[in-house]
């Protein structure tokens, strides 16, 4: 980036009253060697800097803008919602309405419970397993991320592995014991860990199709074995969809792979770009809920008309008629057109993709669980991620994220981003021999 831009200026000024500069860790960019862009406005999929740069957006606010910034059906909806007041810690309609459609959408939801990201999502699963099962444990998975709260924050995944950070200070042990992280898609694993802690395990708590190691989808035995396993032992499985859900269909991950959880959580494209998460699942287990039952759970902002509003507006206007399999075209035509530049290019690179989301490893190896990501070349990375950004191509700064393709991404802007990558990847390949 030239010096003395606006986005330059801005950092600085930031970085004096916020740690970092930013406020999520992995959107400092220091892992790809360059200071991040300040967005002036977004449209479609579309992000405009301060300095006037146009960039095509396959971040996506992390995968919420399923269609596009600033779509207009839900810029409408928000705006008249906020002419009816902004908060009110009252219940409204639109929780409702919005509950309402979740569980027609969602197989495995019978209730749900809205909160204010995917953290309080997830952590109040947690929560809830425990306290309906009456047992302690908690199995997850390396480079699976399920938000911050404490007891989770073992291997994280993107941010603490972008950051070569392992695990975070602030987290006592006493609070990480009864966590235990195991391979993704190492069934075998998770079934020793059974054998000897079954009794005693409230929950197993999985990204159906990981997100936050890159995108690594599971293979054909590993969801169905986590669920027979947890009928086995009477524990429950808990699916974080807050990437997935409503993303690779309309019910989600557990739609595609015909799996049911027990509980489900939810957020990213349920707010429609506001903040909101949920969680969800079988009667009998939500109703263990206050003020139904005895598992605590509370929240200020929790359905706030503004999220529920947008989040309303927005599954709305994915149950248009072959929007998912416009998605999978558009998905499967991208993942097309990076094979085969990297292949002109002369440069390794495996492709993962499902539905509209996926990632380019840059490695000749199959990635198939947090280990065999962490092989991919993150230096290779880097200046792929610096070329795209300087031909106006918008990705994750970070080898460990997910791309992701909206309804509002065109069939010109994924040849403009072929052509970019292509380019890119020559460079790429030029840094590799000097």
């Amino acid at each position: 980036m030239a010096q003395n831009t606006i986005s330059e200026t801005l950092f600085r000024q930031a970085q004096a009253v916020i740690p970092g500069g930013v406020n999520s860790p992995v959107r400092s960019c220091r892992s790809v060697g360059t200071c991040p862009f300040f967005v002036k406005k977004a449209s479609g999929c579309r992000l405009e800097d301060e300095d006037g740069r146009v960039y095509i957006d396959y971040v996506g606010s992390w995968g919420p803008m399923i269609l596009g910034h600033a779509h207009p059906e839900v810029v409408q909806a928000v705006r008249f919602a906020a002419t009816q007041g902004m908060s009110y810690g009252i219940p409204c309609r639109l929780e409702v309405e919005l509950a309402e459609k979740v569980v027609s959408m969602v197989p495995s939801m019978d209730m749900v419970r809205m909160v204010n990201s995917g953290t309080e999502a997830t952590m109040s699963a947690v929560r809830l397993a425990r306290g309906y099962t009456g047992r302690p444990k908690i199995i997850k998975f390396d480079g699976c991320y399920h938000g911050h709260s404490d007891c989770l924050l073992v291997k994280g995944g993107s941010g603490l592995a972008t950051l070569g950070i392992p695990g975070s200070p602030g987290v006592p042990p006493e609070v990480v014991a009864h966590t235990v992280s195991v391979p993704y898609n190492d069934l075998e694993a998770v079934e020793a860990v059974m054998k000897t802690h079954g009794e005693t395990v409230a929950g197993i708590i999985v990204e159906p199709v990981a997100g936050n190691m890159g995108t690594v989808v599971p293979k054909p035995d590993f969801l169905p074995g986590l669920r027979r396993l947890c009928d086995t032992y009477g524990c429950l499985l808990i699916f974080d969809e807050v990437i997935t859900g409503f993303r690779l269909a309309p019910g989600g991950a557990q739609e595609r792979f015909g799996v049911r959880p027990d509980l489900t959580c939810l957020g990213k494209i349920l707010g429609g770009g506001l903040p909101v998460g949920a969680y969800g699942g079988r009667r009998e287990i939500m109703e263990r809920v206050a003020p139904v039952g005895d598992v605590y759970q509370a929240g200020t902002l929790s359905g706030n008309p503004l999220a529920m509003a947008a989040g309303l507006a927005t599954l709305k206007v994915l149950d248009s008629p072959g929007l998912y399999e416009s998605l999978e075209a558009k998905g499967a035509a991208l993942e097309a057109a990076l094979r085969e530049a990297a292949q002109v290019a002369g440069v390794p690179v495996t492709l993962n993709r499902i539905g509209s989301m996926g990632t380019a490893f840059f490695t000749d190896a199959e990635v198939t669980d947090f280990e065999t990501a962490l092989k991919a070349d993150t230096a290779a990375y880097a200046v792929f991620f610096r070329e795209m950004g300087a031909r106006g191509i918008h990705l994750a700064p970070s080898q460990f994220e997910s791309f992701f393709v909206s309804t509002a991404h065109s069939r010109q802007d994924l040849d403009r981003t072929a052509e970019a990558a292509l380019e890119s990847l020559r460079v790429v390949k030029e840094s590799r021999t000097r």
